[in-house]
This record gives structure tokens, sequence and C-alpha cells, in this order.
């Protein structure tokens, strides 16, 4: 399905935000206040529709297009100005999604969805929580994120010496909220049933809650001596 995004802020963020959807196939409109930036959004994101104006103007975001946008993503510096412009998105011409980045981390209690806010990307809070979770996961690989970071896709080898290793899963005490998505072994993709037995060395794919990543990674890992 092709998304159309309303992007508020033309900086770096932004910028890079809409060249990656329009490489997906999306639509993508920068709205830009700062009039001597519009040159460059143009040159840096061509396929992009530029639009100079406020965020948190009504009338500047309804000739920006907002009636037709699936999602409007507010990333400019200013916490202020994001909270504005998704609560205008949502209450006042009814956005089917909004997304505000938080630039102060004391400000991320204010981005819930009474504000506005169904997604608030608080990106000191994110990059801190992925550098202690990935030193404390030993060969674990985390792929991918879902629900603000609730749940992650992980990739881990099971170790010659796991508990795991030579056990079926309906034997195994998996984490409450993880789920097996796949096995490669040997470069051949096994799908996972309750009587597959996980042998050393098999790459396992799974979908498990952020709080149980250690705990599944003590399973598949190494058993410390």
């Amino acid at each position: 399905m092709t998304m159309t995004v309303l992007i508020v802020g033309g900086g770096k963020v932004g910028s890079y935000l809409a060249s990656l959807l329009i490489s997906e196939g999306h639509n993508a409109i920068i709205m830009e206040q700062r009039r001597e930036e519009l040159a460059r959004l143009e040159a840096d994101v061509p396929q992009a529709k530029i639009v100079c104006g406020s965020g948190t103007d009504p009338v500047d975001l309804e000739a920006a297009g907002v009636h037709n946008a699936n999602v409007v993503a507010a990333v400019t510096g200013s916490d202020e100005n994001n909270l504005v412009v998704t609560s205008l998105a949502r209450f006042e011409f009814n956005v089917p999604r909004t997304i505000a980045r938080v630039n102060n981390p004391k400000n991320a209690w204010l981005f819930k969805p009474d504000m506005g806010v169904d997604v608030g990307l608080n990106q000191a809070d994110l990059i801190g929580k992925m550098i202690a979770e990935e030193m404390s996961l030993g060969d674990m690989f985390t792929i991918l994120k879902f629900r603000q970071g609730q749940f992650s896709l992980v990739e881990e080898k099971v170790a010659p010496n796991s508990l795991a290793v030579n056990k079926a899963i309906h034997e195994i005490s998996l984490p409450k909220d993880c789920v097996l998505a796949a096995v490669l072994r040997k470069g051949q993709l096994i799908v996972p049933h309750g009587d597959t037995v996980l042998q050393a060395a098999d790459e396992v794919l799974a979908i498990v809650h952020s709080s149980q990543i250690t705990e599944l990674a003590a399973l598949l890992g190494n058993v410390s001596k």
C-alpha cells in the first residue's frame, strides 16, 4: 500500500526520512518554514513535494495537503512545535497516524495519545537502551523492533553447550512472550514445530518481549562454566 506522509521539519532527519520513504514507493511531502532551506531540500530530495509553511499553523497544514496524508511525522528540533503539529493533525484534521520526534528526553512523558501522538520517538532513550541491551546479549543480534521497542525480532546461533541444544522445542522452557519464527540450518529454512530438535549452530529467529530477551539469550547461548 502506497502511503502519503507529511513530514514537518526539513532538517537532516526530515530529508533522510523522506528519501527513505520515497525509496520504498511512498509519497513524501516535506513542510519547512525556513525559506533558505527550500533550495537545499529540492536538491537533496527532488522526488518529494516541498512546501514552505509552518506545521503549527492549521491554514499552512491544510495548504500542504494534510487532508490527504496517511501519516504526519513531526520531526522539528522543537518538542513544543512537534506536539502542536501532532495535536492539530489528530484532533483538527483526523490524520490516521501521527509520529513525533522527542528532542529532550525529559519531555517524553508528554508524547502520549491524549496529546495526539501515536508514536513518540525518543532518540536518546532508544539509543541508550539499544547500547545497554546489545552489551548484555552476547552473540544475540537484534534485527528489528516493534511497538516502540516492546518486542524485538532477534537472531542467535545455538551454542554447542546451550540449554536448548539437542532438545525438541516442546521440551524447552521458552520465555512466556516469545515465539520462534524460523530456524536456519546449513542454508535451509526450517519452520519450527513442537517436535523440531534444535542443533548446535542452528540460527534461530525469534520474536520476543524486550523484558525477556536476556532470558532467551541465556537459553540459546553458552552455559557459563
